[in-house]
């Protein structure tokens, strides 16, 4: 049996050129709630695009999206999430979205606004829940007299922690 590859250089070569093409793979993944929330628990999305209707965001605004309209610029530096009245309108907003920045991570939201706002209870909560946890009882801090002088502080404050 004769080997695949005669040279290994051959073999990295064609490996290098399989990885370099790994972006163009990428596509727009159509996510509901739960899953979405799982996604973006580890990794916040860069920007959020709000693909509805006029009306609906009128009606409805969503906090800190953006308004979709074409020749829309922009630098994503992580995932990009897409809101529309249906979830067909998202993914294709989505695909256009991917064309201008091939091999980001683009999410459409299923089951739109609805779904998203479900998606923000739900981090918000775990990201509150995770800085209680985080938080010491207890915390003491030491205001100085003055950063300049040396000697005894003005005030020390010690907290106490809460049954």
């Amino acid at each position: 049996m004769k080997p695949l590859f005669r040279t290994h250089g051959l073999g990295l070569l064609l490996a290098a050129a399989l990885l370099g093409a790994a972006p163009a793979w990428a596509a727009v993944s159509l996510r509901g709630a739960a899953e979405l929330t799982h996604e973006l628990q580890s990794a916040p999305p860069c920007c959020v695009i709000d693909a509805r209707s006029e009306d609906s965001q009128r009606q409805h605004p969503l906090a800190d999206a953006l308004r979709y309209r074409p020749g829309l610029q922009i630098i994503p530096t992580a995932a990009i999430v897409v809101v529309a009245d249906r979830d067909q309108d998202a993914m294709n907003i989505g695909a256009i979205l991917l064309k201008q920045h091939p091999g980001k991570t683009i999410f459409a939201v299923k089951g739109g606004v609805a779904a998203w706002e479900t998606v923000l209870k739900t981090l918000s909560a775990a990201a509150s829940s995770s800085a209680a946890q985080s938080a010491r009882p207890g915390i003491s801090f030491v205001i100085p007299h003055n950063t300049c002088e040396t000697g005894t502080p003005l005030q020390i404050l010690q907290g106490k922690p809460k049954p």
